[in-house]
């Protein structure tokens, strides 16, 4: 389990939405709570997110959107690819770090270990420390209330902020409608 993040994606009927806390910690000091840790890929069509360390983030963003380009833009065949490439490089496998990246049609969580996992619902998925808080929020707030998507996964992390010693309030949202973006 990683800490020091709380990423957290929803695919719902209308839009696709990540969100992301802004606590970075290390050990048991807050270093910093306003960082952003989700991202905009491939002219703004993919949401990406990463829970582990900033370097390695920087790092595997730049690495999955150079994928995604020769891909033009095929989440599917970009993440099978990326997955592929992580695994096969020594440093890279190595990292302690987890990605979740989504468009209107896919989402997915990978991971250096060749992973490429579409949560079982199609439509929710979480990584970092407070992740099985916020993914537990997501699914009830779905399935008992009807919050549009931003609402749903602010809520949701903010759940987890009450919860998770290593979320914060700093939250961001990015947001995907069909063939749009916010």
């Amino acid at each position: 389990m990683f800490h020091a993040t709380t990423i957290l994606a929803l695919k719902g009927k209308n839009k696709s939405v990540i969100g992301g806390d802004g606590q970075v910690t290390f050990g048991n000091t807050v270093l910093k709570g306003n960082a952003v840790k989700i991202r905009k890929l491939y002219n703004g069509s993919v949401l990406g997110g990463f829970a582990g360390s900033t370097a390695d983030a920087f790092n595997l963003f730049d690495m999955f959107e150079k994928i995604l380009e020769q891909k033009k833009g095929d989440l599917l065949k970009s993440a099978v690819e990326f997955s592929k490439e992580w695994r096969k490089d020594k440093y890279l496998r190595r990292l302690e770090a987890m990605m979740i990246v989504l468009n209107r049609e896919n989402i997915f969580i990978l991971s250096g270990t060749g992973d490429v996992v579409e949560p079982e619902d199609g439509q929710i998925a979480s990584i970092g420390s407070g992740g099985n808080y916020a993914i537990s929020a997501a699914r009830a707030l779905n399935k008992h209330t009807d919050m549009d998507e931003e609402t749903l996964v602010k809520e949701s992390l903010e759940i987890a902020a009450d919860i998770c010693i290593y979320t914060n309030r700093s939250i961001k949202i990015f947001t995907l409608e069909d063939n749009k973006q916010q």
